[in-house]
């Protein structure tokens, strides 16, 4: 039996009370879950998207065996870092041979996944989005210079095309694909019953995702009474898309910065 001292302590903690659900990969939510759990969320993990590896790995294999042909490597997630740096040890390579590279990474989590294997990172935006990412290169000359993009089987073009309006030349590889959940409307509406208080979206295939398996129809009035919290622009652009309200978006584009603005959205309200 608790302690009335913890429960006191638990009242007090800044998302006491409130029921959040997480949209994220079951593979993906640890951290979301345990930073919100930490402040006294309760939460209701409703996975919609899962990771699965790409259709094929030749692809990547070959770019890893061509690697002194390119100049850069840029990635946009953790899922592609992790792909990659397992299939270069698969490949026969190690960390060592990506020293000649200068490396790009879309945000801290990212980055720091090749700081645990040792990889130093050379870019790193001040905004976690790829646009950011892009500004990194500042006015450099990318004229011959040889890009390789390994990311998410379907993701956004922004990157590779102005790149390739630069004069670079850019190589996009499949390292994982994002698929749909393996879960129905039914158990999705048993548990959003009764609403929560807030959901997240974590990025724009969590949010297609769970238009597609809960039914567009179904949609709005499901979150009619639900906060909508929103992990930067990109996401936020397509909850509009799927005729969404967007309640709060993260300051930055991390699961902290999700965090961060519904403790004080909850403060607020």
């Amino acid at each position: 039996m608790k302690s009335r001292h913890h429960l006191n302590l638990h009242e007090r903690l800044p998302l006491a009370g409130k029921r959040i659900a997480i949209t994220r990969a079951r593979e993906q939510a640890g951290a979301l879950r345990e930073l919100l759990a930490a402040r006294g969320a309760q939460v209701i993990e409703i996975p919609t998207i899962a990771i699965r590896p790409p259709d094929s790995w030749e692809p990547l294999d070959g770019a890893i065996r061509r690697l002194n042909e390119f100049d850069y490597l840029l990635m946009t997630s953790v899922n592609g870092v992790r792909n990659f740096l397992a299939r270069l040890e698969v490949s026969g390579r190690n960390v060592r041979d990506l020293k000649e590279l200068t490396i790009g990474a879309i945000g801290p989590a990212t980055a720091a996944e090749f700081t645990r294997a040792g990889v130093r990172v050379d870019l790193l935006p001040r905004e976690y989005v790829a646009e950011g990412l892009l500004a990194t290169l500042g006015d450099r000359d990318l004229r011959g210079k040889a890009f390789l993009i390994p990311r998410a089987k379907v993701a956004r073009d922004v990157v590779p095309r102005v790149l390739e309006e630069r004069g670079a030349r850019v190589e996009v590889v499949e390292a994982y694909q994002t698929v749909a959940a393996d879960i129905s409307p039914e158990e999705i509406s048993h548990l959003l019953t009764p609403p929560p208080d807030a959901i997240t979206f974590t990025s724009s295939s969590t949010a297609t995702n769970f238009a597609r398996l809960l039914g567009q129809e179904r949609l709005a009035e499901t979150l009619r009474s639900v906060a909508i919290a929103s992990i930067g622009p990109v996401t936020s652009e397509t909850l509009r898309q799927l005729g969404l309200t967007i309640t709060l978006e993260a300051r930055k584009s991390t699961i902290p910065g999700l965090v961060e603005v519904l403790q004080l959205y909850f403060t607020r309200n």
